[in-house]
């Protein structure tokens, strides 16, 4: 029994290594190809903050590679076959095609020059909400040794919900990072078109939040409780101005909200009885 089982331990050893090689060279790779891709579509490599903005991801993936737990990088390096089939599209979208998309057209906006030159003052306040966006969404990846590339619970790795580091105040905090980066970079490439593309990204994030929050409330242990003292998904705190509105719309703007930025089960949408005549103020739980 015991030869049996040192017998398989260097094996398993062997294929997670592996994995973690795989992982990484795909994560390299990809970086390097959306980056010939951006300078081939702008037609010039002379574009300092692109160049900046590149290296800033490679320095950001490569730090965040040398801390994150080894089994995370092996996990995150394919597709398992309990991955929610819901998430599959989304996941490809957001970490894969949204990014090149991002890239083409922000490269052929400067070829072309569809949009005019952003100020280098702007371009350099972008930046900076690019790095806090990586550090919020690596701060998340470092605290979260389940924080996987796709929607699954993690039953062969012994899943448990992540509470600490930002996790102690979005129940997303990957998301977030995410959402503030892709903000960013239409403005550091100088490519007001790219938010068409950045725009799409975004909305099926903030979909997928919804849907990856209700997975994990339904199918992993402990997180409901989790998601009662953590109550926002996205944000702390948002206020949303509603404007003067008739009965009616203002009843299809409280749905809409409702069904797609609920915190809980438990939150109870506006009553359907009571037609509001005055401007009202709505705080939205993201």
């Amino acid at each position: 029994m015991s030869s049996n089982k040192s017998g398989k331990q260097p094996k398993e050893k062997s294929e997670t290594n592996h994995s973690i090689f795989m992982g990484l060279l795909k994560i390299g790779i990809f970086i390097l190809v959306l980056a010939a891709i951006f300078f081939l579509c702008a037609g010039r490599l002379n574009l300092v903050m692109a160049w900046i903005y590149i290296a800033m991801v490679l320095v950001s993936t490569s730090i965040t590679s040398l801390i994150m737990n080894p089994e995370l990088i092996a996990e995150r390096s394919e597709i398992k076959k309990d991955t929610k089939g819901w998430d599959i599209v989304p996941a490809i979208v957001i970490g894969r095609v949204g990014p090149l998309v991002i890239l083409i057209v922000a490269g052929l906006d400067v070829r072309f020059g569809w949009s005019s030159q952003i100020s280098l003052t702007l371009q350099i306040v972008a930046l900076g909400i690019a790095i806090l966006g990586l550090l919020i969404a690596d701060w998340a990846v470092v605290s979260n040794k389940f924080f996987s590339g796709v929607v699954r619970i993690q039953k062969d790795r012994g899943h448990t919900v992540a509470t600490t580091g930002p996790y102690q105040y979005v129940r997303h905090p990957g998301y977030v990072g995410a959402i503030l980066h892709n903000i960013a970079v239409p403005v550091i490439l100088s490519s007001l078109w790219a938010f068409i593309p950045v725009g799409f990204v975004i909305c099926i994030t903030i979909i997928r939040t919804e849907f990856e929050d209700r997975t994990l409330q339904e199918e992993l242990d402990g997180y409901k409780a989790y998601a009662s003292r953590v109550r926002y998904r996205l944000l702390p705190s948002i206020w949303q101005l509603i404007p003067k509105l008739s009965g009616s719309s203002l009843l299809i703007t409280s749905k809409i909200l409702d069904s797609c930025f609920r915190r809980n089960d438990d939150y109870q949408p506006i009553n359907e009885n009571v037609i509001p005549v005055k401007t009202g103020i709505q705080r939205v739980y993201l």
